[in-house]
């Protein structure tokens, strides 16, 4: 053979972003059809006009069509696919009719327990400390097993759900853990999960560019869904398949900013007597965005954020867990310090100010395109 099977990843990645960059426009138009568009009624929203709704139908059909084209369609597969159809679904009759929250997690919960039923679990996870004791594997019931899966995926669906609330956060955010995925499972050497994980990568891509700030077009729960949904499963049928400790480790940084902040969200409301589902204003980013920063300036943060835990999950993968450690600790040091320097160049409330115009700036050149 003149390429290796590697070359289908790179193949798989570049069809679903071209796909799914051509798909958007015409999503865009449908969108306005059926009107599913988002029309800022709140604090919470930040953008000022009203948006389509409903990009995650292009990046759902960039993924489909790659993982048509090059992967494997096996019984796991063909789950997994299946339970994308429906939380897609569900996710395009919410951005249009505004589903009621437990249907929509009894639909997210069925798309599941579809993946789960396809063979796809968490059958069981590293010992972290087997150096001092116990095996270095933890076997799960089956019934546990299940149950532990649904949860994980139910629960990433909603976390990448929650992130998505600037212009391309969720949708680059996803992106580069997709990248992140992408890399473990070649170093596992599962190549079918690997071109999965291209395509997601590669329609995230796709769609990014209509979605930046100022964005033409939202992904709405039709494509925060679908990525959550994706990942979860990736990380199901791919980490486990690796033979080391960071099999644990692993997809919980790749995953950290959406999991972290959707914790934090459910532990604030309660503590505050609200419910768990009850939406508030006090995601990270908007608490970025209240210290001053612009969208552009919250995003390329967060985008910084996971990139560096990515890369710590690839470095525990491939050197262990002390030097993964080096490297965030050495990371967040140059981030306090950096915080701290800013803190004293410039009193709060001239950051703010300098911000204020900043977002004005780009507002007004929103307004005029």
């Amino acid at each position: 053979m003149i390429f290796s099977n590697d070359i289908f990843v790179l193949l798989a990645l570049a069809v679903a972003f071209l796909v799914s960059f051509s798909a958007t426009p015409m999503v865009i138009s449908l969108a306005h059809k059926v009107g599913a568009i988002d029309v800022p009624k709140d604090k919470r929203r930040v953008h000022k006009k009203p948006t389509p709704l409903m990009g995650g139908l292009a990046i759902f059909y960039g993924f489909v069509v790659s993982v048509i084209c090059f992967a494997t369609i096996d019984k796991e597969v063909m789950g997994i696919l299946v339970g994308c159809v429906i939380v897609v679904t569900t996710g395009i009759i919410d951005d249009i009719t505004d589903m009621k929250a437990i249907v929509k997690l009894l639909c997210q919960i069925l798309a599941a327990a579809v993946v789960v039923y396809s063979g796809v679990r968490i059958e069981h996870f590293a010992n972290p400390f087997t150096q001092w004791f116990g095996a270095p594997y933890i076997v799960m019931d089956y019934w546990v097993s299940c149950a532990v899966t649904i949860f994980w995926i139910v629960g990433i669906c909603n976390a990448v759900n929650l992130i998505d609330g600037l212009d391309g956060l969720a949708v680059g955010v996803s992106s580069i853990a997709s990248i992140a995925l992408l890399t473990l499972t070649l170093i596992s050497e599962n190549l079918n999960v690997a071109i999965i994980t291209a395509a997601v990568a590669g329609a995230g891509f796709g769609f990014l560019p209509y979605n930046f700030n100022p964005a033409k077009i939202f992904m709405g729960d039709t494509g925060a869904l679908f990525l959550g949904f994706i990942l979860a499963c990736i990380s199901v049928q791919g980490m486990l398949k690796m033979s080391a400790v960071i099999t644990f480790a692993a997809p919980i940084l790749i995953l950290g900013l959406p999991i972290f902040d959707t914790v934090f969200a459910i532990l604030r409301r309660l503590l505050t007597g609200k419910s768990p589902m009850q939406p508030d204003r006090g995601h990270l980013h908007h608490r970025l965005l209240d210290m001053g920063f612009s969208q552009r300036r919250v995003v390329a943060i967060l985008y910084t954020l996971t990139a560096v835990l990515c890369m710590t999950a690839v470095v525990i993968s491939i050197k262990g867990y002390t030097r993964g450690l080096i490297l965030i600790c050495s990371v967040l040091l140059i981030i306090l310090v950096s915080i701290k320097v800013m803190g004293e160049l410039r009193d709060p409330g001239e950051y703010v100010n300098y911000n204020a115009d900043e977002q004005l700036t780009e507002d007004d050149h929103e307004q005029k395109n």
